[in-house]
């Protein structure tokens, strides 16, 4: 099997990349102009990876119960230090939370920018409306929202 030193590292180049990933989408998101296929390439990254993160540490939760240690973050822990790799382990545990962190900030500036455009698109459609309105001269009899404008 992998040494569980090999495995915490490749896990670690894993969350690295993803906080890249998120560095990147964030630029985009705050960006006037978001580039929509660059965002879908990120998120298709990102799936990915966290997809390879979570086979990855299902996998050394086997493994870490197959040796005998408890299936919690004690018993990892635990084998992290026989291991002598504790402080990867440590590590690996701190860009987890940083990950998480980060992944819901980012959730509420996706939030926060769909509300947005949500309100942009009402306003925009707002303005055509009282415009089809004006042009015709009278109430559209489709809509009874606009006869309020009268």
């Amino acid at each position: 099997g992998m040494s569980l030193l090999r495995h915490l590292e490749e896990q670690r180049a894993r969350l690295e990349a993803l906080l890249e990933l998120f560095s990147d989408e964030q630029t985009q998101l705050i960006a006037g102009q978001p580039d929509g296929e660059a965002l879908q390439r990120i998120a298709k990254a990102k799936t990915q990876l966290l997809g390879a993160i979570d086979a990855s540490e299902a996998s050394r939760r086997r493994v870490q119960h197959r040796l005998g240690y408890s299936p919690d973050a004690r018993g990892a822990r635990q084998a992290a230090r026989e291991a002598g790799c504790e402080t990867e382990w440590q590590t690996l545990l701190s860009l987890t939370a940083e990950v998480a962190r980060t992944n819901e900030r980012h959730g509420r500036l996706i939030e926060q920018r769909m509300r947005h455009n949500r309100q942009m698109l009402d306003y925009i459609q707002g303005i055509a409306e009282k415009n089809v309105y004006s042009a015709s001269g009278r109430p559209q009899a489709s809509s009874g929202r606009l006869n309020t404008s009268a």
